[in-house]
């Protein structure tokens, strides 16, 4: 799990290297010269990001996993938008108004007793190209259910935000033995 961290923020501190503080191109980039190194992709979206998003954001974003983990949906739900898309660890997907995505995970975290999730990092990233703010977090959740059984996993989820509400959540899970 160490090893899969480290490549992420090794790839995250990558992307953030292409840009100064101030979100321009570095030095190499601004005066238009061009790595040597081709390579064997492109990106079908975009590269050039910037951690120009507000804190905010990122509070919303870390205050609806707390919610998740106090059991607290109407706090969870304060946190999204009206519609919202979710494709989830375990293959989940929806797409659809917020409220009818909250009655299934209400029945979700109602089958446990307790939810302890421990951050491990968090990532800003602001897309130049259409101006998209994404909370890329990276943490681990131990889950109690009601009869007992204790699941754990390293978590990777991206969440779209968009005036102040998550509009888009994806998951990636590393389950824990």
């Amino acid at each position: 799990m160490k090893k899969n961290i480290f490549i992420c923020l090794c790839l995250s501190v990558a992307i953030a290297a292409c840009n100064s503080k101030d979100g321009s191109k570095t030095d190499a980039m601004a005066s238009g010269t061009q790595s040597s190194i081709k390579l064997p992709y492109e990106a079908s979206y975009t590269t050039d990001f910037t951690n120009d998003v507000p804190d905010s954001d990122l509070l919303v974003v870390l205050n609806s996993y707390k919610a998740w983990e106090n059991g607290d949906m109407a706090a969870l739900r304060a946190t999204m938008g009206d519609s919202m898309r979710v494709d989830g660890a375990s293959g989940f997907k929806f797409s659809g108004l917020t409220d009818s995505l909250m009655n299934q995970w209400q029945n979700s975290r109602d089958s446990l007793s307790s939810v302890k999730i421990s951050m491990d990092v968090w990532l800003k990233n602001h897309a130049v190209k259409d101006g998209s703010n994404y909370i890329n977090v990276w943490y681990k959740e131990i889950d109690t259910y009601k009869d007992g059984k204790v699941d754990s996993a390293n978590y990777e989820d991206v969440n779209g935000v968009k005036d102040g509400k998550v509009i888009w959540y994806s998951s990636h899970k590393q389950i824990l033995k």
